[in-house]
């Protein structure tokens, strides 16, 4: 996040230097003020909550609404903004960052610096088809101007803030290189062949949709294409009723961003398979170990696990100061740690060495969400629930598309499965490439919700979508017996020992200790016992 900086209204605010600024120099900001700002700009026209304006800028700490309305009336006299026009306060609500803003991140500007002479920033329809990029080495999206179809140009605001909205949601992954705004609007209202904007702005995908509004209903299209191939990779239509239009466009725009973000992840991984291993890069190895994980999560053994490990240790040799790569190497200690199909199953060693990775990618970059999250993970094992919790919020905080499974998994372990499921439930919606395992912690979430023949089809699902994800049986074993289903659970449960070579007991698996409430844990335990676990 430190090295982004956003335009609007003739304003700029730097993250970077920690500064706003217009045409007649720095205005000066307290910190918190500035953290106020940039949050309302890092949201723009979504609709903000006082309580979580607090919670984001005071983390942690209890203030009174005073505080934020000084910060919010301290920003709004730094832009002039006296009548609301930027600032807009939705009465017993919130606020909404009203204004229409760019965003760049430092490397985009760096970019944009070395190639002025080219015009390659913002270039005219003259001379468009002259202008080329050079792709970049990883995953790059340009979003087109979502098209009216409302057929009055009065309408034109709604697909002018669909396309910003995804624009600022894609903006979040660092992973991923996004083309600023100036640049793809110049392709508005424009036929255009996907695969010569591909070559023009050197990237790989691109994002285009449409949108029509009739009466008190909305239809909003999205494809994303893939601009080498000209193949589509993914398309979907979005039906609402208006409503809300803040609330509704951020739902569907939250929805595009996650499903876009899975499918040009999948595709990257796939592009880079067909690559000859002689032309491997730091961040080929790390698309390359993305794709074995992915077969990991479908066949839950141990040798794509330790081929991922090694294809990120190669990277971090290559490139040792990696926050990225240190993130994903972390991953395959600590999955190493919670699966008994892997020798390193409940080896604290190996807990230990994920967490430190984990730690490091930190240390490297603060503001990296997954590495926040697999730090949240490691934190669980080591029993520090409310330190996990705190490192997902975290994430979510710097990213507010961040979406990780495993938060609802520590969310169950601290007592609360009601939570867990609302988060497992908006996964489900969102990620189209979604592991087995979530219908495991779906089902867990039902089970302490006493909601047993739920959690019975959510793990049944588990197991249907992923055979060899052993937590699906072993819960539903438990929850078999809560339904006085005895005699399949003692097979399921026997089946668990059979394929986990004995891992699999209650004496062995760690996660029985993780239950903050000791009823909790008993319970299970329980179930798990009378099914035939010991």
């Amino acid at each position: 996040m430190s090295g982004e900086r956003y335009t609007f209204e003739g304003w700029t605010l730097d993250c970077e230097r920690g500064a706003l600024t217009s045409q007649n120099g720095d205005i000066a900001l307290r910190p918190k003020s500035f953290e106020v700002l940039r949050f309302m700009i890092e949201n723009a026209g979504r609709l903000l909550s006082r309580d979580e304006m607090l919670n984001v800028v005071w983390p942690g700490i209890t203030v009174t609404e005073e505080s934020l309305t000084k910060c919010v009336s301290e920003a709004r006299n730094a832009l002039g903004d006296s009548e609301q026009r930027i600032i807009k306060t939705v009465p017993k609500r919130g606020y909404v960052f009203a204004a229409s803003v760019s965003r760049e991140r430092r490397r985009e500007r760096d970019a944009i610096e070395r190639s002025k002479t080219a015009r390659l920033y913002a270039p005219t329809q003259t001379d468009l088809t002259s202008t080329i990029y050079r792709l970049p080495d990883g995953p790059s999206v340009a979003v087109l101007p979502f098209a009216n179809l409302s057929g009055d140009v009065c309408q034109e605001y709604l697909s002018d803030g669909i396309t910003e909205d995804v624009i600022n949601g894609l903006s979040y992954f660092s992973d991923l290189s996004v083309i600023a705004r100036n640049s793809s609007a110049s392709y508005k209202g424009r036929a255009i062949d996907v695969r010569e904007v591909g070559r023009q702005l050197g990237i790989r995908y691109i994002v285009e949709g449409s949108v029509h509004r009739i009466g008190d209903r909305i239809r909003i299209a999205a494809q994303l294409v893939d601009a080498q191939s000209g193949v589509r990779r993914w398309a979907e239509r979005f039906d609402r009723v208006l409503g809300d239009v803040f609330a509704v466009y951020d739902e569907i725009a939250h929805s595009i961003v996650r499903i876009v973000v899975a499918h040009v992840g999948k595709a990257e991984g796939e592009r880079v398979s067909r690559k000859a291993p002689s032309s491997w890069t730091a961040h080929d190895l790390i698309m390359q170990g993305d794709q074995v994980m992915r077969a990991y999560e479908q066949s839950w053994t141990a040798p794509p696990l330790y081929e991922a490990r090694r294809l990120y240790s190669e990277a971090l040799k290559i490139d040792s100061d990696s926050a990225r790569v240190c993130t994903k190497l972390a991953l395959t200690y600590l999955r190493a740690y919670a699966e008994p199909s892997v020798q390193d199953f409940a080896n604290p060693m190996v807990l230990e060495q994920g967490y430190e990775l984990a730690g490091k990618a930190i240390s490297l970059d603060p503001n990296l969400p997954m590495a926040r999250g697999h730090l949240g993970w490691a934190l669980m094992w080591m029993r520090q629930l409310d330190a996990a919790i705190q490192e997902y919020e975290t994430a979510i905080a710097l990213n507010p598309n961040f979406s990780d499974i495993r938060f609802a998994n520590v969310l169950q372990y601290a007592g609360l499965p009601a939570r867990a499921l609302e988060i497992q439930q908006a996964h489900l919606r969102l990620d189209p490439f979604h592991p087995p395992m979530l219908h495991a912690f779906q089902g867990h979430a039902l089970y302490m919700l006493k909601r047993y023949p739920e959690a019975a089809a959510a793990l049944r699902e588990c197991i249907r979508r992923g055979p060899h994800v052993l937590l699906g049986p072993v819960w539903l074993a438990a929850t078999l017996v809560r339904l006085e289903q005895r005699s399949e659970a003692r097979v399921i449960a026997a089946e668990v020992v059979r394929r986990s070579a004995g891992n699999y007991t209650i004496a062995r698996w760690p996660a029985l200790s993780l239950y903050r409430n000791s009823e909790d844990a008993e319970d299970m335990i329980e179930a798990l016992q009378q099914a035939g676990l010991s």
